[in-house]
């Protein structure tokens, strides 16, 4: 049985933990052993899914990861947040990280999107290359590739334009669970300054220069990150945000895409 290798950005940890708990012929789960797992792994805890945790040279190691075997494996590896800062560095990450787990893999997943038109050509540019197995990347039910996690979550294209014609009278942030507990370390707001409070001061000025007023909860129908109304209320307290709410979040996307690779592979 094959290997299913997923690359994610940790954002979208909910959303990959929601297939390994509603996907019954996974007989093994690894976690590539690195800095942007503890959160993940303590919901996969939570949720009493088996799980090994192995570095890389690890999994290199293991002869069943490689060749024809009896079990159905899937490989997760996590990506920091901050990549998203640089899409020039994030498609460097990303296209070492595929080169690095090609070899133990039946067929990679990119829980990502385009990222700032970066990843768009993904696909193509692995297609034709020597590593040995299909590289696919979230899709909406168009076949086109999703903007970012958020446009994967609300379905694709044309529901995430809805949701931002609907805002566009004023800058509004679209927070899932994952991105109003990680916007800090995706911005990196500590790094910003050695004066944390004066970073959120330069922030808060951002914002009124260029016309941010509000922070829109996405409902996802995801539990696994705890504390998401109260997230997001100390963000808009901080900023002084008014907050909307849409109930639109959803996995079709994550689990068409899963399921597309599955059948393939």
């Amino acid at each position: 049985m094959p290997t299913m290798s997923i690359i994610s950005c940790k954002i979208m940890q909910d959303e990959i933990i929601w297939i390994l708990e509603n996907d019954s012929s996974i007989d093994e789960i690894i976690i590539v052993d690195n800095e942007n797992i503890w959160e993940f792994v303590e919901k996969l805890d939570k949720v009493n899914l088996q799980y090994k945790v192995l570095s890389l040279e690890d999994i290199s190691s293991l002869p069943e990861i490689k060749s024809e075997c009896k079990k159905y494996t899937v490989l997760i590896h996590l990506m920091e947040l901050g990549l998203h800062r640089s899409p020039k560095e994030l498609k460097i990450k990303v296209y070492e990280t595929i080169k690095t787990l090609a070899p133990f893999s039946s067929g990679i997943l990119l829980f990502y999107g385009l990222c700032g038109n970066v990843l768009g050509n993904v696909e193509k540019d692995f297609e034709h290359s020597s590593i040995s197995c299909p590289v696919r990347i979230l899709k909406d039910k168009d076949h086109r590739i999703v903007d970012d996690c958020i446009g994967a979550t609300v379905g694709g294209f044309n529901d995430y334009l809805r949701i931002l014609k609907s805002v566009s009278d004023a800058g509004t942030y679209l927070f899932t669970p994952m991105y109003s507990k990680g916007w800090r370390e995706l911005i990196q707001l500590d790094k910003l300054n050695k004066d944390p409070a004066k970073a959120l001061k330069l922030m808060k000025k951002t914002h009124e220069m260029i016309g941010y007023k509000r922070v829109a909860k996405i409902n996802t129908g995801l539990e696994y990150t705890e504390n998401f109304d109260a997230s997001i209320r100390e963000f808009a307290e901080l900023f002084d945000f008014e907050i909307l709410e849409f109930d639109d979040g959803n996995q079709k996307i994550f689990e068409d895409c899963y399921n597309e690779l599955k059948v393939e592979i």
